[in-house]
């Protein structure tokens, strides 16, 4: 049967669904749905109270990076409230007649973590009002008007508490006292009304009622220039630098959960020097650490600050900054490349298939079969290599392959293989980085 035949067939039966029978006992599997994969355009969310919360939009708002805000209450008992109600909760508890826990004003933020620092948001918050005022912001006294971060993932909550840190330190040495801010993950969400959205848009007289410290958020002070990077010993095309301090604990995790295994096909170097290496530039300061900053020709072209203990989030990100826009949308939204148009399809010489981020092993070449289908196909994965997701997306019932190491989508595997394992892995050749044997040329 010609090629051409045999890719007719394969999509008929994908479409009816009739591509099936994947043998789950034998490989360990999740639900897709509690796996999913993080796509380059998915927006998380950050809640700031920060005081009255048409001054807090106005400020968050002018944030670069950040996509979305809105003005909601959170953080309270009540699972639905408006804005009487958490006046009227407030005015109770204040005369005695209530131990109920009210509502804080809040902005919801929403921004694309794989492109926005987060810690640039925090660093907005901090200056933007007086974390170390309680029940309150200026005039407006009141728990509703509590200065507070809610998170939704752990890494908010690492980045949250090490950027306290850092400004709790800041705000010391010009002699202001202990921050007050409450660091906790979302409770009870409610969308304000529509008359307080963009209300400083709306009303540009209106009230805002906000006031920062006057001190900037920064790291401690610059260390002497002599333990500066010298930038002409670095990597020009393409170089990471990832800058540490010495009490920091989530460095050290970040040393043992990514650096220590290093394989991506980008070098690295570490620092606790805040500067950019000699001859080279950094787009900012720096505002926490671990920052991992990826530079081109000695010029910064992104960063990623802070870690939260998920190592794959960091491959992600790292993946949008190597991977050409094919590759991340196969990698990070589950794509598919036309049968037959991928690399490695009629790759034959000994040697080893990659992780394209994190350079971790995935297949021997000894594995592969030409199995008709128009992908690079492989009875038998490295040991470790891949992770079984279980797919039941356009009517199907699949099991999802996907990298161990960076999460990266990579395609599925099926019970129509040769032997001795009887599968039939099929890859989508642009996200394999294929390196042949010494011997192979």
């Amino acid at each position: 049967m010609r090629l051409s035949n045999l890719l007719a067939l394969l999509f008929a039966l994908v479409i009816t669904g009739a591509v099936v029978g994947l043998g789950w006992k034998a490989l360990e599997v999740r639900k897709l749905s509690e796996a999913k994969p993080v796509t380059s355009r998915q927006l998380d969310d950050l809640y700031f109270g920060m005081g009255c919360f048409w001054g807090a939009e106005k400020r968050l708002r002018a944030v670069p990076g950040v996509a979305e805000v809105e003005v909601g209450y959170a953080g309270g008992d009540a699972a639905q409230v408006g804005y009487r109600d958490v006046l009227d909760e407030e005015a109770r508890i204040r005369a005695g007649n209530s131990q109920a826990r009210n509502h804080a004003e809040v902005v919801r933020v929403r921004y694309d973590a794989s492109r926005t620092d987060p810690m640039t948001l925090l660093a907005a918050f901090w200056e933007g009002h007086d974390p170390t005022q309680l029940g309150g912001q200026g005039n407006d006294i009141g728990s509703n008007y509590r200065s507070a971060i809610y998170y939704t993932t752990p890494e908010q909550k690492a980045l949250a508490e090490q950027s306290r840190d850092i400004y709790q330190r800041a705000l010391t040495a010009a002699g202001f006292g202990r921050i007050t801010t409450e660091i906790l993950p979302l409770r009870h969400y409610n969308r304000a009304e529509e008359s307080h959205q963009d209300y400083l848009l709306k009303n540009p007289d209106g009230y805002c009622g906000l006031g920062g410290t006057g001190v900037r958020y920064a790291l401690d002070a610059a260390v002497p220039e002599a333990v500066r990077l010298n930038g002409a010993a670095l990597a020009q095309a393409a170089q990471l630098v990832v800058y540490e301090a010495e009490d920091c604990p989530y460095c050290e995790r970040f040393d043992a959960d990514v650096l220590r295994d290093w394989r991506a096909g980008v070098p690295f170097v570490q620092t606790r020097a805040p500067l950019a290496p000699a001859g080279w530039s950094l787009a900012g300061p720096l505002l926490g650490t671990p920052t991992v900053v990826l530079f081109r020709n000695g010029v910064e072209v992104a960063r990623k600050t802070g870690y939260g203990g998920d190592p794959k989030a960091f491959w992600h990100w790292l993946g949008l900054q190597l991977l050409t826009p094919e590759q991340q949308r196969i990698a990070f939204e589950s794509g598919t490349e036309v049968p037959g148009t991928g690399a490695h399809l009629s790759e034959h010489r000994p040697g080893t298939y990659f992780d394209p981020v994190s350079g971790k092993p995935l297949f021997r070449s000894d594995a592969k079969f030409d199995s008709s289908c128009g992908w690079p196909s492989f009875f038998e994965p490295m040991a470790g290599a891949l992770e079984f997701i279980r797919d039941d997306s356009h009517g199907m019932h699949r099991i999802e392959v996907r990298s161990t190491s960076s999460g990266i989508h990579l395609g599925h595997v099926f019970d129509d293989g040769p032997p001795p394992t009887g599968k039939r892995y099929c890859i989508n050749g642009n996200v394999l980085k294929f390196v042949p044997d010494p011997a192979a040329g």
